[in-house]
């Protein structure tokens, strides 16, 4: 069967969601002082989630050069390790820590996923770049520098995961970071109009990962590092733009070929709304446990219930979560569950342990503490149901809320009340409550992590913003070097 669309087609303009994109990059100014705020918070947290990952050799098995015993003069330092690399392998070394204990900031709409997996990206980019700089009697970037590409990224990967729902076809969300981080890296480092739109024309080019390795039986730990994959893709196709690689201008749109068409169904991808600062301000900050965020809330709940039900486990006929259609469609789970990649992704398992112990923490995940029979036999007892308005205001882009609500019966009758919460402590209506436990949470992935001495003097660089911003990104990364 012979096939048209694109034969003999004229070499076209760029589809102009591209050139959106990369107008955004390369021309936009940032005003929003809430924007860098929460940017502030973004760095700080995603670089304590990074090395909380350290301390998992499933992590740290992955991390370090390709090839053993390499190493970069002028690299780029990845946080928390020995390690001095090149800025792709770099950007996934980061990357992954970030991603690793499902512990950073987060974006739920149509698409869902974690804008912070950029960072992996921008800041190990920035910081090879600034080496290089520095040697070569140059100017390097500032952290200020980073912020902006960070706020950046951020609008890029959310704006585009507002109404393009990439996982009802079978795709994974980190297919935006890489697009994502194409775009602003290509723009960080330099990069014209012309070399931004090459690159994320590339990164369209590159089609999506498959989301296989998040559901059923194949739940893996590709998902914690799946993002820093992308990153580190979307690093790699900016620097091959600033050598002047060539783009693709119909990447999207072209008929048969084109990504709408071969893994969209046909469908036209949108830009939600104009880009500028939404995603930072209203991203979603993971504070009080490592949980996929559509069950924060469900876990929010369970440590309420805790008390009530802590002494009467064996006495539980029936526990019903409450919830939204975006929380059954991902993580309603039935069956084994055989990795903490799997337990992670079961809003079962979260209730259960939350209801359990009143705690959920990475360990909760492992083997050891999965053994426990009582997990296993709550969570046979749970039902899932849906709540329309729920869903609904999930939707909403004035709420963008993330309710569940817990509810426990008994076998003698009795029930507990029906504890609902709408907004997870990371939420922006709940930002200021929130901030204190932020900061707790950085505080103790640097004492466990860095010395007394590196832990104070970053400190004391996030509490002064003005300085932080001043900092030369290769002096901000030498403080969290090993």
């Amino acid at each position: 069967m012979k096939m048209s669309g694109g034969h003999g087609q004229e070499r076209g303009t760029f589809d102009p969601l591209m050139v959106e994109i990369a107008d955004y990059v390369t021309r936009a100014q940032i005003d929003s002082s809430e924007a860098y705020h929460t940017a502030r918070l973004c760095l700080m947290d995603s670089l304590g989630c990074a090395l909380e990952a350290l301390s998992y050799p499933a992590c740290t098995k992955l991390l370090g050069p390709v090839v053993p015993g390499i190493s970069v003069l002028n690299g780029a330092k990845v946080p928390g390790t020995p390690y001095q690399l090149d800025p792709v392998t770099a950007a996934f070394n980061l990357g992954a820590m970030i991603r690793w204990l499902d512990f950073n900031d987060t974006w739920l709409a149509a698409e869902w996923g974690h804008p912070s997996d950029n960072l992996g990206g921008i800041l190990m980019s920035a910081d090879w770049f600034s080496r290089q700089a520095v040697a070569a009697g140059k100017r390097p970037l500032m952290v200020r520098d980073v912020l902006t590409a960070m706020i950046k990224a951020h609008e890029i990967q959310g704006v585009l995961a507002l109404e393009n729902a990439f996982n009802r076809v079978g795709l994974d969300h980190v297919l935006l970071v890489r697009v994502a981080s194409a775009a602003v890296v290509t723009g960080l480092l330099g990069g014209t109009h012309e070399d931004v739109l090459n690159a994320v024309s590339n990164a369209w080019v590159d089609g999506g990962s498959l989301r296989v390795y998040r559901h059923g039986a194949n739940t893996g730990s590709r998902k914690s590092w799946a993002a820093g994959d992308a990153t580190a893709r979307g690093v790699r196709l900016a620097l091959m733009a600033l050598k002047g690689e060539m783009g693709y201008p119909g990447a999207l749109t072209a008929p048969t070929w084109g990504f709408q068409d071969v893994f969209f169904k046909g469908q036209p991808i949108r830009l939600g709304r104009a880009l500028g600062s939404y995603v930072m301000e209203n991203v979603l900050f993971k504070v009080s446990f490592p949980a996929e965020f559509h069950a924060q809330t469900a876990v929010e709940a369970a440590f309420q219930l805790h008390p009530l039900v802590k002494d009467r486990l064996d006495e539980i006929e029936k526990v019903v979560i409450t919830t939204h259609e975006s929380a059954l469609r991902i993580i309603d789970k039935k069956g084994p569950l055989r990795n903490p990649a799997d337990r992670d992704h079961c809003i079962q398992y979260m209730t259960a342990i939350g209801l359990i112990f009143g705690r959920l923490t990475a360990e909760d995940y492992e083997d050891e503490r999965a053994a426990d029979p009582h997990i296993d036999a709550l969570r046979e007892k749970m039902v899932c149901v849906e709540n329309p308005q729920y869903s609904r205001d999930y939707l909403d882009p004035d709420k963008r809320s993330i309710a569940n609500a817990v509810q426990v019966f008994f076998r003698d009758g009795t029930a507990t009340p029906q504890v609902a919460v709408e907004y997870p402590l990371g939420h922006r209506r709940r930002r200021a409550e929130a901030l204190p436990l932020l900061e707790a949470k950085f505080r103790a992935s640097l004492q466990r992590h860095l010395s007394p001495r590196q832990g104070a003097a970053i400190q004391a660089l996030f509490a002064n913003p003005g300085r932080l911003e001043s900092v030369p990104v290769h002096e901000f990364v030498d403080l969290f070097a090993l």
